[in-house]
């Protein structure tokens, strides 16, 4: 019983590194969507109308629908030192006062070499320098360029340029970084190395942008990162209305190319994989033996997809899918309710969803028993497939992925970037930048101004109003204190200098006169 035991188990871990390693091929594999264009404008001998090649990093935030346009400096070095040397570097720069050569000067964009690290340990430090925006230079020649192969006399090359993934601890970078080949590479760091200055264009755009936005989110029923955002985006979703339109997919590993099915059917990943090893999902806590199972995540995953088309495929919104999601997450995620049939249906109950409707769905899809396909599942792999998924979560706005942390503002700010000017609609001018960004889209107004600290306009014209009645106040009380003080000067001199006589051949005092406040002639 021991050695069965063990045996078993040692199969199972066989069984999913099949997986994963299966899954790591398909990644690789997949397509790379470059949203973005580099370009080289100085000096004019590198500009190329069509732009430069090159591969975007699936990490940091590009500015879409905008650009940066900057300088660049070359490092000379891979900068996997966190300590950085901004004095370091071309083109060469004066001297300063101490003797040693200006920092690069903000700001930059910063060329490094490829190698030593990884992409997202190069791009943060640059980052920490000062850097607006890098560009890694690759030092691999692609196999299909015989002329760089033969120049560089390499006998290794590469068959494609490698995605720039994050590795995990990319949440921290803000700053967008592109890989350059290295045949294009070499030319710009030959300019930089002669002194001369090289002004290259990182520009992002959103395509066929029109007064509807389409975006989408790649996820699993167990992926963590995402969950926050699944509970509080639905209230930006019913705000935005019919100018957008939401799909949720669940990303499904293919259990045959993985190999977890075997010749004869069967599945040899066991519970990772449902439909005899089809259909399959990583384990979310690492144990195969407890807990939740990959094959229980695909389930999960199918009941989403079914809530979806029979409540938010016709209106892009999906105000039920949300609350269930949120109503799951909130009652069902965790080891001992997850696969609850029980769980779900009460999920059912508070989101206002017919669960007979979603379990026949679920059912006529082709289910998720015996070696049977799924219509529904097979449709979310190819569609990841074509899409090019290669990291999870993953928001997609109009075909592009979004870059940096999933969270509601930035994909709100994606979304708003999406339309064609003029057509976004009054949500986005009025909430995008807004410093209570919740508020604003619930009462669909921002309070308290934009852009982190300004005014209002009511608080602004408020303030005029106020400082206007202020000088208002004092230039009266000024006019007060000047017309008394002339007034006495002018009662000085009638009583020094021109005693009067009355109609009644009074001499009277002028002083009398000045009291009577001037309503008499001084003539008779």
């Amino acid at each position: 019983t021991s050695v069965t035991k063990t045996t078993m188990t040692l199969i199972k871990c066989i069984s999913l590194t099949a997986l994963l390693s299966g899954a790591g091929t398909a990644i690789a594999d997949s397509t790379d969507n470059v949203s973005s264009r580099l370009q080289v404008h100085v000096p004019q001998s590198l500009f190329r109308p069509e732009g430069y090649d090159h591969r975007e990093a699936l990490f940091g935030v590009p500015p879409y629908g905008g650009a940066i346009a900057q300088s660049v400096y070359y490092a000379d070095s891979d900068l996997c030192d966190p300590t950085v040397d901004t004095r370091k570097g071309y083109p060469i720069r004066s001297k300063d006062s101490t003797g040693k050569m200006e920092p690069w000067p903000s700001p930059f964009i910063l060329m490094v070499d490829r190698g030593g690290c990884s992409f997202v340990q190069k791009v943060r430090n640059a980052q920490k320098a000062g850097a607006a925006g890098a560009i890694i230079a690759d030092n691999t020649c692609l196999c299909s360029d015989k002329d760089c192969v033969s120049a560089n006399g390499q006998a290794v090359c590469q068959p494609a340029e490698p995605i720039m993934a994050d590795d995990g601890s990319g949440g921290d970078i803000s700053i967008p970084s592109f890989l350059m080949f290295k045949v294009d590479a070499d030319q710009v760091k030959a300019e930089l190395k002669s002194n001369q200055m090289v002004q290259i264009e990182m520009q992002w755009a959103l395509p066929s942008p029109d007064d509807r936005v389409e975006y989408d989110l790649w996820t699993t029923p167990s992926d963590p990162v995402s969950k926050d955002f699944q509970k509080n985006f639905k209230a930006v979703a019913q705000a935005l209305g019919s100018h957008a339109y939401f799909t949720p997919h669940m990303y499904i590993y293919d259990g045959i190319k993985s190999n977890c099915q075997g010749f004869d059917g069967e599945n040899m990943c066991f519970n990772l994989c449902t439909n005899n090893g089809r259909y399959c999902a990583t384990d979310p806590d690492n144990d195969l033996d407890h807990g939740i199972s990959g094959a229980d995540v695909v389930k999960e995953s199918l009941r989403r997809i079914c809530i979806w088309k029979h409540y938010g495929e016709t209106d892009g919104v999906g105000s039920e899918w949300w609350d269930y999601v949120a109503q799951f997450l909130e009652r069902c995620d965790n080891p001992d309710f997850f696969a609850n049939d029980d769980c779900a249906k009460d999920c059912y109950k508070h989101a206002k969803i017919k669960a007979d409707v979603i379990e026949r769905c679920m059912k006529d899809s082709g289910g998720l028993e015996k070696d049977t396909p799924n219509t529904f599942l097979d449709l979310e792999m190819q569609a990841q497939v074509s899409r090019g998924v290669v990291i999870l979560p993953t928001a997609f706005v109009n075909t592009i992925a979004l870059r940096g942390g999933l969270t509601t503002a930035t994909v709100f700010t994606g979304i708003c970037n999406g339309y064609l000017d003029g057509t976004e609609p009054k949500i986005c001018t009025e909430c995008q930048g807004c410093p209570d960004f919740d508020g604003c889209i619930s009462s669909g107004k921002c309070h308290g101004g934009k852009g982190g600290g300004g005014v209002s306009k009511n608080a602004f014209m408020g303030s005029i109003l106020l400082l206007s009645c202020a000088f208002g106040a004092v230039a009266f009380w000024h006019y007060r204190k000047t017309r008394e003080e002339m007034r006495e000067q002018v009662r000085g001199i009638l009583a020094e200098y021109m005693p009067l006589e009355g109609d009644d051949g009074h001499v009277g005092s002028p002083m009398d006169f000045a009291r009577r406040g001037g309503t008499e002639g001084l003539m008779s």
